[in-house]
């Protein structure tokens, strides 16, 4: 693994979990009435921390982007899952909570999980798929099952809503950074010209401004302990699916390895559940109280 893509990959990590922490901070005072709406953007766009933590997100992604420019998605991808670890840090100080057996338990899984997962696989590049069918089947499955998620949380906004939401996020966040990828190929390739006669570019733009009011929408409504571990978890997976599946992302695949990738990924989950819900976590706002208008802060 080379030590720009993993210094690229962690730093980038770190702006993602800072910024996730900062959004949720403002998003958690928005009206209900802005729920799965543009207009909470618009809402939020008025507010200082909401801004810093859109920032922190754009370094994230761009980092992100250009790790993924260096390294396949399958190893990119679990390091970007480390962004919890430091969410839970700016979350520790606001809160003061201890780590405690839970927090450690969860860092350990997470670390270990990455570990066991890039040292097992051993992710390597390969020749990418040029099927298009192949293409717009994993890339349909992924939309389509975001779609649907997206769905059933409208009609459970405060109870299991928020994770679904989260979920549905992580599943159009690692098809984005599939498609980062290949856009990145076009213009090492093709220059400019080459990069905007192609739909991805396109494609990535759409899936962040609509992950970005799935993931608002479900700040807005739940702790961040119910939402992060869902996207956490669900935009590597994601991002894993697209590079084995059509971006010619390469994993060892005898018994030994696939079994350890297949523990190293359980235990990544695992952490990331119990990173997600521990105490240091920000609360959500109290719905139970007429929705608040947002205040600059």
């Amino acid at each position: 693994m080379s030590v720009l893509v993993l210094t690229l990959a962690v730093s980038a990590a770190c702006c993602l979990g800072f910024g996730f922490v900062l959004q949720q901070n403002a998003a958690r005072q928005a009206p209900l009435s802005d729920f799965l709406s543009p207009r909470l953007l618009l809402d939020l766009v008025k507010v200082p921390r909401w801004l810093g933590g859109i920032g922190l997100m754009v370094a994230g992604m761009i980092l992100g982007a250009i790790a993924l420019g260096q390294g396949e998605v399958s190893l990119v991808e679990p390091l970007l899952a480390t962004n919890l670890l430091f969410a839970l840090a700016l979350s520790r100080r606001q809160t003061k909570q201890p780590l405690g057996r839970q927090g450690w338990a969860g860092l350990a899984l997470l670390a270990g999980g990455v570990t066991a997962f890039i040292v097992a696989g051993e992710p390597r590049g390969g020749t990418a798929i040029t099927d298009p069918f192949r293409h717009w089947l994993i890339i349909g499955a992924m939309i389509g099952l975001a779609l649907l998620l997206t769905t059933y949380a409208k009609r459970s906004r405060l109870s299991a809503g928020p994770v679904l939401l989260a979920l549905a996020a992580g599943l159009l966040y690692g098809v984005q950074d599939a498609l980062t990828r290949v856009s990145g190929q076009r213009f090492t390739e093709g220059g400019l010209a080459e990069l905007l006669t192609g739909w991805q570019p396109y494609a990535v733009l759409a899936l962040g401004v609509t992950g970005l009011v799935l993931v608002q929408s479900a700040f807005e409504t739940a702790p961040l302990r119910m939402s992060l571990p869902a996207l956490t978890a669900a935009q590597p997976l994601a991002g894993i699916v697209c590079g084995v599946g059509f971006l010619g992302d390469r994993l060892r695949t005898d018994t030994a390895a696939l079994t350890w990738e297949a523990v190293g990924l359980a235990a990544v989950v695992t952490g990331i559940v119990l990173l997600g819900m521990h105490p240091a976590m920000p609360c959500g706002a109290d719905r139970s109280e007429p929705a608040r208008n947002l205040q600059p802060s």
